[in-house]
């Protein structure tokens, strides 16, 4: 009978695979070009994970990257118009070239993420705070871009005429 015994280089496989389908993926949404020189040492970098959103009730823009492993000194943060850019490396940490792996999931290399900031988002006063391996971005968000509710006046229904 066959064996059936899968490889373990086979889900190391599925897993570059799918990593880089979604840099190929993000990168085409970005609008940069697919082909990037390596740099020396690295893998072919990697995009950190973002959230960002908009707390309505502290009128507060929040964005956070996921930096794990990467010291705050190696990270840019750039804002032009509307447009915020998180720039920065991470540097791979073995100690000696002749090691023997046997796993390697972490990506390695220099990333680059450009998110375009909500309406009434205030730019000139955006702050950054690096915690944890987590980036936290914050500015205040201008009152009028707030949603409101409105509210629905219903009238009075008029009594109709007899025929």
């Amino acid at each position: 009978m066959t064996n059936l015994v899968l490889r373990d280089n086979f889900f190391q496989d599925l897993f570059d695979f799918r990593r880089d389908f979604d840099e190929i993926f993000n990168r085409i949404l970005l609008g940069k070009p697919l082909v990037r020189e390596q740099m020396p040492g690295t893998t072919f970098g990697f995009l950190p994970p973002v959230e960002s959103y908009v707390e309505k009730d502290n009128k507060k823009y929040i964005c956070r990257v996921h930096l794990s492993g990467i010291e705050p000194g190696e990270v840019e943060i750039h804002v032009k118009g509307n447009l915020l850019t998180i720039k920065g490396e991470r540097k791979v940490t073995t100690s000696s070239k002749e090691v023997n792996l046997m796993n390697e999931e972490v990506a390695y290399g220099s990333f680059e993420r450009t998110i375009e900031l909500p309406e009434g988002v205030l730019p000139e006063k955006l702050t950054a705070e690096y915690r944890n391996g987590v980036l936290e971005i914050m500015a205040p968000v201008a009152e009028a871009a707030l949603p409101r509710k409105i509210e629905i006046k219903t009238l009075p229904m008029t009594k109709k005429a007899a025929a």
